[in-house]
């Protein structure tokens, strides 16, 4: 792991957070009496306020200078906030910002580059004393986030890792969730699975991809080609259900039998389905769909959807966390480590995927 600000000395709130079993957070709204101070139970305040004199915390001066300084705000920078995706990701942003007293600047960047290069100055002009971004395609090579470490300002990107630098990353392990997917539809005994898969402009459709093949390897199933397509690249974040909707039908054309449809993501099942029933098939029945994400309406379509649970609100949790711990290792002096983190996924089954509806399907 990269590490930044190599200088430590004394006591400080992470050592009170270990002392008290809470997080940092908590020990600075307590000892800081921050707003939200009032909602902590005195138990846990006396708890902290025990281990600080225990461990002879003290507040150093140039930590009382920085706070004083402080604006309490944290950039949060989405490419689009119309994707479905983003909605429970910003929840888990939001609220873990507003237990710790600070405020979200959200922008919104429309997948537009020139868009995210002006938002991005503008709030550190500010400055804001943090920066989240729930990462797409657009977050590809842009040198201005080298930026970012020369300022000294903590960073973290969701659903996206860069290979180096300062930025730490969350994002869900992809390829254990196509495992998922596949290890589901295999114990219904389906063999002919028709794949759509994801764009490949989008971080996400590789280890997908990997985790689909990795799985078949090790079961020793034949993925046929003809029954493989991919998503075109495109802005759209819902652009997924059009392209399911076609590409399935194209893959009705094929008049190859397949049994099972894992589509790259909740908006691309949802086209699928509609394909299917074009053609007069109903899912489950004739077809078990499965999807990746579980967005809000996969669980209120008709069928409702089966698919693998993106741990959304926990990934935008745990950015945060990232960067708090990283803002107070600055005031602190103290070295901090740029985190590279994978959530895992839950499979979630409901009611697009049954065992396989004929006999012989091997």
């Amino acid at each position: 792991m990269t590490r930044r600000k190599a200088v430590k000395s004394g006591v400080t709130l992470r050592d009170v957070a270990q002392e008290s079993g809470v997080s940092p957070a908590t020990v600075s709204i307590v000892l800081n009496n921050a707003p939200l101070a009032r909602y902590i139970p005195q138990s846990t305040k006396d708890r902290i306020e025990r281990a600080a004199k225990k461990l002879a915390y003290r507040p150093k001066t140039v930590s009382r200078f920085l706070s004083a300084k402080r604006n309490r705000t944290v950039g949060v920078m989405v490419f689009d906030i119309t994707d479905p995706f983003c909605t429970l990701i910003l929840r888990g942003i939001e609220n873990t910002l507003y237990q710790a007293s600070y405020l979200p600047i959200l922008t919104d960047v429309h997948n537009q580059r020139g868009r995210f290069e002006r938002y991005l100055e503008m709030l550190l002009a500010r400055p804001v004393e943090a920066l989240v971004f729930v990462a797409n395609w657009l977050f590809v090579d842009i040198e201005v986030l080298a930026d970012l470490e020369k300022r000294n300002i903590p960073a973290v990107m969701i659903g996206r890792e860069l290979s180096s630098g300062s930025i730490s990353s969350v994002m869900t392990d992809n390829e254990a969730g196509a495992h998922l997917a596949m290890e589901h539809l295999y114990s219904l005994g389906h063999r002919k699975i028709a794949f759509i898969r994801g764009p490949k402009m989008l971080v996400d459709s590789s280890p997908r991809w990997r985790g689909v093949r990795s799985f078949a390897r090790s079961v020793g199933l034949e993925i046929d080609p003809a029954l493989v397509v991919d998503l075109p690249d495109s802005l759209d974040p819902n652009s997924g259900f059009e392209g399911g909707f076609k590409l399935t039908e194209e893959l009705l054309k094929h008049k190859k039998r397949f049994t099972a449809v894992m589509a790259f993501d909740d908006m691309t099942a949802f086209g699928a389905i509609r394909g299917l029933a074009r053609a007069g098939l109903k899912v489950p029945e004739d077809c078990s769909v499965i999807g990746f994400d579980d967005v809000m309406p996969a669980g209120l379509s008709v069928p409702s959807l089966t698919t693998v649970r993106q741990p959304m609100e926990a990934l935008g949790s745990a950015a945060v966390g990232i960067v708090l711990e990283a803002i107070n290792a600055t005031i602190e002096e103290r070295e901090f480590e740029v985190v590279r983190r994978k959530l895992t996924p839950e499979l979630v089954v409901r009611e697009s995927s049954r065992s396989v509806p004929w006999a012989g399907a091997d």
